[in-house]
């Protein structure tokens, strides 16, 4: 009796061992999936963490995340209303940057360092937060793919969430600090909490006879679940405003579900419900925190709202007309018809009522959502680009899952439509997959969303085998071959294999291990910190140049409001940075110094039109044009006298708003050149032509190479000639990194002819294995000519420059050289620069940018140059009679005349100097 009673002990706990394995096996595996795509992503974290305390990012954007969640640190729980610390001489509103997501980053920041976090705390927080808010994605794509293929399927979504190396990896990894890892969680949140309020819907049934009785009781649950759908929709639009795509997907299901189903003799008041609800709810959160009252979609603005509300209304309306068909006995196979017209109708409305709504509509929708419209100047930015070869790029970035996928949303929909197993959730997830499909192909960046509904459809097609394949005898139906629960386990490994086999070794290219081990602080963070700290630490501070003392009136962290015109009013003694827009927000958190042009590419072709102006002349017409240019037409298109019209109708204000630094870095003249052309509607092609060169074989071939056009351009003649012959800039930093330029032809001929494969481009080490590729195909011949090497970043100041004044002995017209020798402390290499008059009734005038002694400080609120004069300018005079010939160097011998000792009080006030 003893011995069966323990038996029967024993076999009960077993059973009940089984049984809560059974149920929550899942648990202990997600948390192991979550711990494993944690630590992928943060094995580089020591690559970013170092001794002097440092920032170091990935992608330029990050940059400028740093800087808004340490604002909201030191303002919480605010996020910056307005920056006047870029987009120099106006300032910006930030709308889709200090959000929700610099809020919870800043939030979790000040709990760890108990209300008070250095700044070191704050860094090590973010670093850690993108990681670990990568994990949490996969609670909602495991929810979303147990609702669509049980819980095995849900596994499967986060394995493959887990595995894929592609973007979703790189853009959610330490030093990524943006905003896509939230935008993925929180637009995953959304679509899971509004297929979980459809399918309380689809069983409640609210109709609209319950509201109008007000059967509150039954109304309950499907409204607070709408209530919560509509809450997490808000949420992914705090997080990134432009996040309002998510309700055009919403709307075109809505659209689609109510007229499908109101077409099959149903009614859809259950869906309008949820629509109008959810919507509505969205639209009075966004309404409630909008932030400025105009419409668009990168600021927490009137869009959004409008959108939410138009959704809602249109879910009212759809089923108020399903309902008159109803009851005037209309076929209710015509009603998708009427709705469509009604649609039309109402586009066309909005388009002549509102042209400025629909252009702002169709302009978010045109290259990003749907693959044509594309911008000229928008492809010049390498994630907005779509996928060159696409088969290759899924293959990348999803293995065999994207086409796995496909046949999931194919059976997905066959469910629907063959079968009459119809559920809300599954329409959401088709148009929502489409949705995203469209977006990924559109534009590369966007493929960090789609790993969800790559997941989720993979789920869905696991579950679908499942419960097809008859599993109920257990082992024994297993064992015989032709039975359904063999083909359905053969078909499940065959499934599985096709799915992770391309993501592992030895198959995969590139593991999500290997993946995250690349992951390292970006190129521009390293390469211009020294430039950056330099310019931080021998240039006042933006609102005390020239003496000013108002450096109080613009703290780095303070609060400014959204000025009425978006025209920040600087203080005296502010002043802007000229560089390209790359480099924006390594300029505003590196230097602490105020750039023209950022990331946000605010000011992109003004910034082109300075770096490609053809003369210092037009360069100076652009900077000076610049408080006052409207943007109603580009300055590059101006004329010079146009530009003069313009810098003419400055007020006292901007008049004192001027670019102080000019910034060049070797991408800029190198291979980013291209881009700052593309800005200013020249091609680049204009930039090269066919020239008599000398390879680094000492042969002679006729090769593509940089033209005059290029020479003449404000940033060859600042970058290449150090500001040679100019009169308003001078060289005040060189960075101590060189590059190495080079432009390289490949003939297939023999050498007949030479086609270009770089033309004056850095020699990266990506550069110099495709030119090492080159060399070893034996039916190709390479030539590398026009090699030079300069600092990879040099800092210009413009300043008024000294007017030197002489009189010589010598005929009319000859031509007085001034002639100065320097050295760049920093990187030790020594230039000249020369200066050139003519002669006029035995006199001359010239102006010069460099000083030969320093008499100025930063506490007096100037420039403290690492480039030192080496002796004093040496004057001679030649009597040269034409532009050929000084340009060439001919004519009669120079006599030397004089010297000229110019202190640095005469370049910034522009004094006089007797030679």
């Amino acid at each position: 009796m003893g011995e069966h009673t323990e038996r029967d002990e024993r076999t009960f706990g077993s059973a009940s061992l089984l049984g809560l394995l059974r149920r929550w096996y899942h648990v202990p595996l997600l948390v192991v999936a979550m711990a494993f795509m944690f630590w992928v992503r943060v094995q580089s974290y020591d690559d970013f963490v170092f001794a002097d305390g440092a920032v170091r990012l990935r992608a330029v954007d990050s940059w400028y995340h740093w800087r808004t969640t340490m604002y909201t640190v030191n303002n919480w729980p605010y996020t910056m209303p307005y920056d006047p610390w870029t987009a120099f001489p106006t300032g910006t509103y930030v709308g889709q940057f200090g959000t929700l997501f610099d809020q919870l980053l800043a939030t979790v920041a000040l709990l760890v360092g108990l209300g008070d976090p250095s700044k070191q705390t704050v860094f090590a927080v973010v670093l850690l937060a993108i990681p670990a808010l990568a994990a949490l994605i996969a609670l909602p794509t495991y929810a979303i793919g147990r609702r669509l293929g049980g819980r095995p399927g849900g596994l499967v979504a986060v394995a493959l969430l887990a595995l894929f190396p592609g973007l979703f990896l790189t853009r959610t990894t330490s030093g990524m600090l943006q905003h896509h890892v939230a935008e993925v969680l929180f637009m995953s949140l959304a679509i899971l909490a509004t297929m979980v309020a459809l399918r309380v819907a689809e069983r409640e049934r609210p109709t609209y006879d319950r509201v109008i009785e007000r059967e509150y009781e039954r109304l309950a649950r499907p409204a607070g679940y709408s209530v919560l759908a509509g809450l997490a929709i808000a949420l992914y639009i705090w997080v990134w405003p432009p996040g309002v795509v998510l309700i055009g997907i919403l709307g075109l299901f809505f659209l689609i579900e109510l007229s499908v189903v109101t077409a099959g003799g149903k009614p859809p008041d259950h869906l309008a419900f949820v629509g109008a609800v959810a919507l509505g709810t969205t639209g009075v959160l966004t309404l409630a925190t909008m932030e400025v009252t105009t419409v668009n979609a990168t600021d927490p603005s009137l869009l959004q709202p409008l959108l939410a509300f138009a959704v809602a209304g249109g879910c009212l309306f759809m089923t108020w007309l399903a309902r008159q068909w109803v009851s005037r006995r209309i076929d209710s196979r015509s009603y998708p018809v009427a709705v469509a017209c009604v649609i039309v109708v109402s586009m066309a409305t909005v388009a002549l009522i509102a042209p400025h709504l629909w252009n702002t509509i169709a302009g978010n929708v045109y290259g990003r959502v749907i693959p044509f419209g594309y911008s000229a100047t928008a492809l010049t930015v390498p994630e907005v680009q779509p996928p060159d070869d696409l088969p290759r790029y899924v293959y990348s970035q999803y293995g065999l899952a994207f086409y796995t996928a496909l046949v999931g949303l194919v059976a997905l929909v066959g469910r629907s439509v063959f079968t009459g197993d119809h559920r809300a959730e599954h329409g959401l997830i088709v148009v929502w997959a489409l949705f995203l499909t469209s977006m990924a192909f559109t534009q590369v960046r966007f493929n960090y969303y789609y790993v969800i509904p790559i997941a989720v459809l993979n789920a869905y097609l696991v579950g679908l085998i499942l419960e097809r394949a008859d599993l109920s005898a257990g082992l024994d139906s297993v064992r015989h071959a032709r039975s359904s629960g063999f083909v359905g386990v053969v078909l499940v490994a065959a499934l599985l294999l096709a799915l992770f086999v391309p993501l592992v070794p030895p198959v995969a290219d590139t593991t999500v291990v290997e993946a995250g081990q690349t992951a390292s602080p970006s190129r521009d963070a390293m390469f211009w910190k020294s430039s950056n700290t330099w310019l931080a630490e021998n240039s006042p501070a933006p609102g005390e140049w020239g003496g000013a003392d108002n450096a109080d009136d613009l703290e780095y962290y303070g609060t400014y409001p959204i000025p009425e015109d978006r025209d920040f009013a600087y203080p005296e003694g502010a002043y802007g940075v000229m560089s390209w827009w790359d480099y924006g927000h390594i300029i505003t958190v590196q230097a602490e110094r105020i750039p023209h042009a950022n990331p946000f590419q605010q000011n992109a072709q003004s910034a082109a039109a300075f770096l490609t102006a053809d003369s210092e002349e037009r360069g100076e017409l652009v900077l000076a044009s610049l408080p006052a240019a409207e943007g109603e037409d580009p300055l590059h298109s101006l004329e010079n006298e146009e530009l003069a019209a313009v810098a003419d109708e400055r007020t006292a204000q901007q008049e004192g708003e001027e670019i102080r630094y000019v910034m060049i870095s070797s991408e800029m003249v190198g291979h980013k050149f291209s881009a700052i052309a593309t800005y200013t509607d020249v091609d680049n092609d204009a930039y090269w032509d066919r020239q008599q060169v000398l390879t680094d074989d000492g042969e002679i071939i006729t090769a593509p190479a940089r033209n005059d056009a290029y020479e003449d351009t404000m940033l060859s003649r600042l970058y290449y000639d150090d500001a040679d012959g100019m009169e308003h800039y001078r060289l005040v930093h060189d960075d101590n990194q060189t590059t190495r330029f080079a432009s390289v032809a490949v003939s297939h001929d023999g050498g007949e002819s030479w086609q270009p494969r770089f033309v004056n481009r850095e020699m990266t080490p990506g550069v110099e294995r495709s030119v090492a590729e080159l060399r070893a195909d034996p039916d190709v011949e390479v030539a590398v000519y026009d090699e030079r090497v300069q600092p990879s970043v040099k800092t210009y100041e413009r300043v008024e420059g000294a007017e030197l004044t002489g009189s010589v002995d010598a005929p009319e017209g000859s031509t007085v050289t001034a002639e100065l020798e320097l050295t760049a402390e920093e990187s030790g290499r020594t230039f000249t620069y020369e200066q050139t008059a003519r002669v006029e009734n035995g006199e001359f005038t010239m102006t010069v940018p460099y000083a030969t002694e320093q008499d100025r400080s930063v506490e007096e609120g100037y420039t403290d140059s690492s480039v030192a004069a080496d002796g004093p300018y040496e004057i001679s005079v030649a009597e040269t009679e034409t532009e050929t010939e000084i340009e060439n160097g001919i004519g009669d011998e120079s006599e030397a005349v004089g010297t000229a000792e110019v202190p640095e009080s005469a370049i910034y006030d522009g004094e006089r100097v007797e030679v």
